[in-house]
């Protein structure tokens, strides 16, 4: 019988749209304190600073050379602790958390560090026969290969989702960020970078969505249902279940990636979370918490149809999601799961309580993961 991996600490640095306070980090800069912070946190629960056998981080646009290891070796762990850097788009970071629970399954009863990281204010530039571009393709040639803009806003059309619907989703995101960074419901998950201890990215009031112009002609999507591009970094440390004590944590229970059409790849989260929850034997009327990125309105109402999930409710990034927070590419997956943490084992959550994370992502595919919390 294979061991679950539990995630027993999780921590993330505060989010900042691109170009503003997080600018002037690399990545290694980004995930080196959040490392720092969440081994910390691992020795206290654990009674004893764990052996990590590696770190596994998410990363989409960085500069190359491994990342991971590069933060591993910026974060003080040791020259004997090896990086392994997870490029899966969108849901790099759910990825990496992925990878390492999938060691522990396999019967590695040493700890891992994953999660992921994103430096767009850094990323370098790309060219091909030299003409700059800000992306390689995703699909070879002759298949659809959207921006993610137009695809969300096809995804829109073929859902008959309007742009009043995404105006009051994206108001609701911020409404609820606000009011969780009031009430302190971050603090515990933030590790500060510089002088940069909060998020940066948190709207005007609802009123202004409305008034905000289309992106493109004939476009309902909007600058304000859009997520910002940023900067920002998530980890956690997960261990098999026999050797977390009396921790409290979240047990991996299931885990899946699927692929969907790439013409419309905003929705592939809905079925990778069916596809999980079927795994691990559970109905969505079981789950207690979901974190699902929020790339675009259009696109996070679109999964939440699919799945039957009411968009108001509060079972879905109650704390606000990436519509309000910003969404730094190779680490929103791991951003999810800190958040599910914080919601799950900071909040108290009764052993048992079941959470989701949950990412679509470009060029068709969709990564989820079920987690159930020990204690």
């Amino acid at each position: 019988m294979p061991d679950h991996a539990v995630v027993v600490a999780a921590r993330r640095t505060p989010i900042g749209t691109r170009s503003r306070g997080l600018a002037a980090h690399g990545v290694e800069q980004l995930a080196a304190p959040v490392l720092r912070a969440v081994v910390h946190d691992a020795s206290a629960a654990l009674g004893s600073e764990p052996d990590i056998a590696d770190v596994v981080l998410g990363n989409c646009m960085g500069p190359g050379g491994n990342p991971a290891r590069v933060a591993a070796l910026a974060a003080g762990l040791g020259v004997d602790v090896p990086g392994e850097t997870v490029d899966r788009q969108c849901g790099s970071g759910l990825a990496a958390v992925i990878d390492a629970a999938r060691a522990i399954e396999a019967g590695d009863d040493r700890a891992r560090l994953a999660g992921g990281v994103e430096s767009a204010s850094t990323a370098p530039r790309r060219t091909l026969d030299g003409v700059p571009y800000d992306r390689a393709p995703f699909t070879p040639e002759g298949w659809p290969d959207p921006d993610m803009p137009r695809a969300a806003d096809a995804l829109a059309a073929a859902d008959g989702i309007s742009r009043p619907r995404q105006d009051a989703h994206a108001a609701r995101s911020h409404r609820r960020a606000r009011a969780a960074r009031a009430a302190g419901r971050f603090d515990a998950e933030l590790v500060a970078v510089g002088a940069v201890t909060a998020d940066d990215s948190l709207r005007a009031s609802a009123p202004s969505f409305g008034r905000l112009p289309p992106l493109f002609p004939d476009s309902t999507l909007t600058a304000g249902t859009s997520t910002r591009i940023s900067d920002g970094a998530g980890a956690l440390l997960l261990v098999p279940q026999r050797a977390r004590g009396g921790a409290p944590g979240l047990a991996i229970r299931s885990h899946a990636v699927v692929g969907c059409d790439p013409a419309l790849p905003g929705i592939g989260a809905a079925p990778a979370v069916e596809a999980a929850l079927a795994s691990a034997g559970l109905g969505l009327e079981e789950v207690a918490a979901l974190e699902i990125v929020e790339a675009f309105a259009a696109q996070s109402l679109a999964v939440l149809d699919r799945l039957g999930l009411a968009e108001d409710g509060p079972r879905v990034c109650a704390d606000g999601g990436a519509l309000a927070l910003g969404h730094p590419w190779g680490a929103s997956g791991a951003v999810a799961m800190v958040r599910l943490f914080s919601r799950l084992i900071r909040g108290y959550a009764p052993a048992g309580s079941v959470g989701v994370a949950a990412a679509s992502i470009g060029g068709g595919m969709g990564i989820a993961a079920v987690v159930e919390v020990v204690r």
